[in-house]
């Protein structure tokens, strides 16, 4: 059995064959491993790909993290000093290889785990993977992403339209881009950080199209991160923060109305506890004001080859980006336990386990502004001491 290099050996509670499986090698799934295996229970760490950081190999390459590195480490390994502030994506893969290397976790790539049920006898989990694979767990912890399936609105006329049109999951710099007319389809910080990204590479012009106008924060502002702010306030009341967001954001950030970006008329917790989590600042501010970055009405369909938006303008541009996020894609995994709510998120997280699936946890399924990796970190631990605490009272 491997273990955790920096975690004392104790007794496994969990049979030979019947480990805890981890369903998923992102950040959270790692953590989840190194935590369980700190408390001598053996994890399995089951992975669709061929490599850990799936999700992270895949994003545009402009990418960096918008919370700061102290913050967003995994229990166990710091983040060395020379990624800087803000870790790049590259970065973030080859800290999440020497993760799962420092700590030798126990890791089966090119496994696709499609279903999860309970044993007959109740006593734990049989997985059903790709190859015909049937595996029995004592335990299983789901962290396959909340950035899982790309989603692409069934807008109307798209299945007709000839022009190119791409989710953002299939960007990754501006070169293909450049001299051209593009329009970006949502205004979450993918959206927002790659109309800035092509931009600065040369794109001739450059259209964000907006449904919902969202809280803008600057990253940094004199050098206090924005995610310290988020940790400070992330347990108090929600009222309360969005009372207290607004004075700050106009102080911190200057009024784009005349550029098509009113203040939002929602509080920012509110709309964040929705799952609506505010823009980071990486450019946008400064190119919405330069005019470099035009913001037009949401996207309703397409038609005679044109983009019809909201406010009844027609389009035509070179090239559409569907910034429009992705699905957890949960329903054919555990759709059946009945541990999903009305719209396929997981009804309990972190170390609590729902009455219907006892010893089934998720893991990286919320987006909180504190910080993603911040909180997965938090919930391996708690997710590693309840796993641990239930095994051994069997």
């Amino acid at each position: 059995m491997a273990v955790s290099r920096s975690a004392p050996v104790h007794l496994s509670p969990t049979p030979a064959d019947r480990p805890v499986y981890v369903i998923g090698a992102g950040p959270g799934g790692l953590a989840v491993a190194q935590a369980l295996r700190a408390r001598g229970v053996r994890a399995v760490v089951l992975e669709k790909s061929a490599a850990v950081g799936a999700s992270w190999r895949r994003h545009y390459d402009r990418l960096h993290l918008h919370t700061t590195r102290r913050l967003s480490a995994l229990p166990g390994l710091a983040m060395p000093r020379k990624f800087g502030r803000w870790v790049s994506r590259e970065n973030v893969v080859r800290y999440l290889e020497k993760y799962a290397e420092h700590h030798e976790l126990e890791i089966v790539t090119g496994v696709e785990v499609h279903r999860v049920e309970r044993t007959e006898d109740g006593t734990g989990w049989l997985l059903r993977a790709s190859g015909g694979r049937e595996l029995t767990g004592s335990a299983v912890v789901v962290a396959t992403g909340y950035n899982h399936t790309p989603h692409l609105p069934d807008w109307p006329g798209r299945e007709g339209y000839e022009g190119e049109l791409l989710h953002a999951g299939a960007y990754r710099d501006a070169g293909p881009y450049r001299g051209r007319d593009v329009l970006v389809v949502g205004i979450g910080n993918t959206g927002a950080e790659i109309a800035v990204d092509l931009v600065e590479g040369g794109a001739a012009r450059v259209r964000l199209a907006v449904r919902t106008v969202p809280h803008i924060l600057r990253r940094s502002t004199l050098g206090w991160a924005s995610q310290y702010s988020g940790v400070l306030v992330r347990r108090l009341p929600v009222r309360l923060v969005d009372r207290l967001a607004g004075p700050l954001a106009r102080l911190s950030t200057p009024d784009l109305s005349a550029h098509g970006l009113p203040r939002p008329d929602t509080g920012l917790c509110s709309r964040a506890r929705q799952g609506a989590i505010p823009v980071q600042d990486v450019g946008l501010i400064d190119a919405v004001r330069a005019g470099s970055v035009e913001i037009v009405a949401a996207v309703e369909g397409f038609e005679d080859g044109k983009v019809v938006l909201a406010d009844g303008d027609r389009i035509a541009p070179d090239a559409v980006i569907a910034a429009t996020g992705y699905v957890r894609a949960l329903e054919g995994l555990v759709g059946h336990l009945g541990v999903l709510d009305e719209r396929g998120r997981p009804v309990v997280h972190g170390a609590r386990t729902s009455a219907r699936a006892p010893g089934l946890y998720f893991t990286g399924f919320t987006n909180p502004i504190s910080g993603m990796l911040r909180e997965l970190a938090i919930d391996a631990g708690r997710i590693g001491r309840a796993v641990a605490k239930a095994l051994r009272a069997r």
